[in-house]
């Protein structure tokens, strides 16, 4: 099992992860980018509500518990967008927020070397 490294907002984390896991989550998060822009698309209308979206809910379970969510519905853009990510095993928990976009450069990176 290779290392997979989370870059958060301040700080890294690595924690052993499966490619398979890793495009399960990349094909999350693609539904979650399309999600943000369908409510960019419709914010930036004017006099238009956006269609509320559903919440983006991503779960691992190996060495560790990985867990990643985000609510598109309260980002402008897929840019500004963060994701509040839970890492655990039976010694430590951490829960911290980590940008959307450098999530996705993440699994990338670790897909391109795995």
């Amino acid at each position: 099992m290779n290392q997979f490294a989370l870059n958060l907002i301040q700080g890294s984390v690595r924690i052993n992860f499966t490619p398979e896991a890793a495009q399960n989550l990349q094909r999350e998060l693609s539904t979650l980018m399309q999600s943000l822009k369908a409510v960019a698309i419709t914010t930036g209308e004017r006099g238009q509500r956006p269609q509320p979206q559903a919440t983006m809910e991503y779960r691992y379970t190996g060495d560790v518990f990985l867990e990643v969510f985000c609510n598109p519905n309260i980002y402008p853009s897929p840019f500004a967008a963060k994701v509040l990510l839970t890492i655990r095993d039976d010694k430590i928990r951490l829960t911290t927020e980590a940008e959307l976009t450098q999530l996705l450069e993440d699994i990338d990176r670790y897909l391109e070397n795995n």
